[in-house]
This record gives structure tokens, C-alpha cells and sequence, in this order.
């Protein structure tokens, strides 16, 4: 380890993919500050292990990437409200020994779709998918002070129960969430977000009777060269715009970078970075 300079890393299996690295480094650049951030590879059962060694050497920060976020939320000795909510932690850090957790991936997404000028408030959302994705973002979402927000889920079991969690712990936000499967999304919505993993297979979450408001956007958390199966079907669908997730992702960093050094960078030029290297 380079003396003096902090040491970050973005955790996961597999991780060698991860953007991670450039994304912090250009931060860093940006801002003036010195560090080192890699990836981390860590054994499905090592887990706990791994982190333990990071910090233990004099790690400074971690991301965590899948499969990992619910067991970083079980690990951590200290949860921000986002992550309790969340049920799941994607930044790390020590603070006088004790390990610290929080979740920025729902405020990476509303930076992003603010970005794009569709800032959520009186806004209807239809929120498809119901795994950790689509709970990260909950709670940012409703706090944003959207008008309704519907879950939908190819199981409308798991949508419900999810839907059910959120009412428990927010309860003062329950008039405006629901639930329902795929085919229960009908309606006119002014920002729907694929939260699912389809986009990895080049395919669309069936939505039918789902429909956008003039001015809507369309987002997928899932990012690529090309634009995904669901941006292609939202925009035939009559989406206003369709956008992927690689905002978020830039988003999601920017705030981890805050966490740790107190500072938050612009996210734009990075972005912009990434997307010529991402077309290239």
C-alpha cells in the first residue's frame, strides 16, 4: 500500500468488469486528492473475510457490488437510514472501529433522473421488479414526494410482500405504494424504471397496459452501448424519453465519494467520459 495515500476498492464476484476504479480515479482528479481504488475480488464464502483484511491493512472506503450488498447490511456495525430501509449496503467505511453502512444506489437514481429533468415530485411511478435493485430505491423515490408508485413484479407475490415492508417501515407513505404483476400495471405513468435484469438478455419485461404520460421517461437501470430492449419498447410506446442507467451509476459513486472525503464532485464530465469510451 502506497504510503499516505487511502485505499478504496469496489467488492464483488465476479468484479474485473466493474467501472468502478476509472469512475473514483476521475474524482480524484477532478478534486485534487490523491488515492488508490481497485477492485477486490472476494470468495462467495468469504465474504466477511475479505472485508475484515481490506480494513485490517488500512483500507479506507469499499463499494459493494453483487452478490454481496444484503450481507455488507448484515456485517455493518452502523446503518445510515437509507441502508435500513434498503435492507442492503453498497459504501463501507471504518469510523473509530466500528464498520459504517450506507446505500446510495435510490439517491444515484434520483440525481439521474433529476438530470434528465424529471424530477419525481407529483409524479406517477411504476417501479418494475421487486428484487434489490427495485428496494434500493423505495424509500429516495417516495421521499422525493412522488404522487403514486406501484410495484410491479413477474411474481406479483414477491411484489406484494415487498410492497408490504415498505408500508411497515413507512408507513406514512403507504396511501401511495402499490403492487401488482406485470400485467396489473396499467395506467398512465410519468416515469417507469426496469429495475429487473432483462436487459442482460437483450429482452423487455412485458408490460401490457402500461402507458406513458406526454413528457414521460422511460430508465433502465441496466446500461450499453445500444440502447436496451426496454428503451426501444418504451419509446414505441410513446415514452417522452428513455434513458440507462449509467447516470446512476455515476450518480451512486459521486455520493459514496462524499461519504468518504466530504467533498462531492461534478458527476457531468465523468459521464461524459464514460459514454464516449461506452460508444467506442
Amino acid at each position: 500500500m502506497t504510503q499516505g495515500i487511502p485505499h478504496f476498492a469496489v467488492v464483488g464476484n465476479p468484479v474485473g468488469h466493474s467501472r468502478s476504479p476509472a469512475i473514483h480515479q476521475e474524482f480524484g482528479r477532478q478534486l485534487g486528492l490523491a488515492l488508490r481504488y481497485e477492485t477486490l475480488l472476494a470468495p462467495v464464502d468469504g465474504f466477511a473475510e475479505t472485508i475484515r483484511g481490506f480494513f485490517d491493512n488500512g483500507g479506507a472506503g469499499l463499494n459493494v457490488t453483487l452478490p454481496f450488498k444484503e450481507e455488507a447490511f448484515a456485517l455493518a456495525d452502523h446503518l445510515s437510514e437509507r441502508a435500513r430501509l434498503a435492507g442492503a449496503v453498497n459504501t463501507l467505511w471504518m469510523r473509530d472501529g466500528n464498520l459504517h453502512g450506507c446505500n446510495t444506489d435510490g439517491v444515484g437514481l434520483l440525481d439521474d433522473i433529476q438530470r434528465l429533468g424529471a424530477p419525481p415530485r407529483d409524479k406517477r411511478i411504476l417501479l418494475v421488479g421487486a428484487g434489490g435493485a427495485a428496494k434500493g430505491v423505495i424509500y429516495p423515490l417516495l421521499e422525493a414526494g412522488c404522487s403514486a408508485l406501484r410495484i410491479v413484479n413477474r411474481s406479483a407475490e414477491r411484489a406484494h410482500q415487498l410492497c408490504e415492508q415498505v408500508r411497515a417501515l413507512l408507513p406514512q407513505h403507504a396511501a401511495r405504494i402499490s403492487a401488482g404483476s406485470l400485467d396489473e400495471a396499467q395506467g398512465q405513468w410519468d416515469i417507469v424504471v426496469n429495475a429487473t435484469s432483462s436487459s442482460l438478455s437483450r429482452q423487455a419485461p412485458p408490460l401490457p397496459g402500461a402507458g406513458y404520460s406526454p413528457g414521460s421517461l422511460a430508465y433502465d437501470m441496466f446500461y450499453a452501448a445500444q440502447p436496451t430492449a426496454f428503451m426501444q419498447q418504451a419509446l414505441a410506446q410513446g415514452a417522452g424519453q428513455a434513458a440507462d442507467g449509467l447516470g446512476m451509476l455515476v450518480a451512486q459513486a459521486a455520493a459514496s465519494f462524499a461519504i468518504w472525503h466530504g467533498r462531492r464532485p461534478d458527476t457531468a464530465p465523468v459521464l461524459q467520459i464514460l459514454r464516449r469510451q461506452l460508444d467506442a
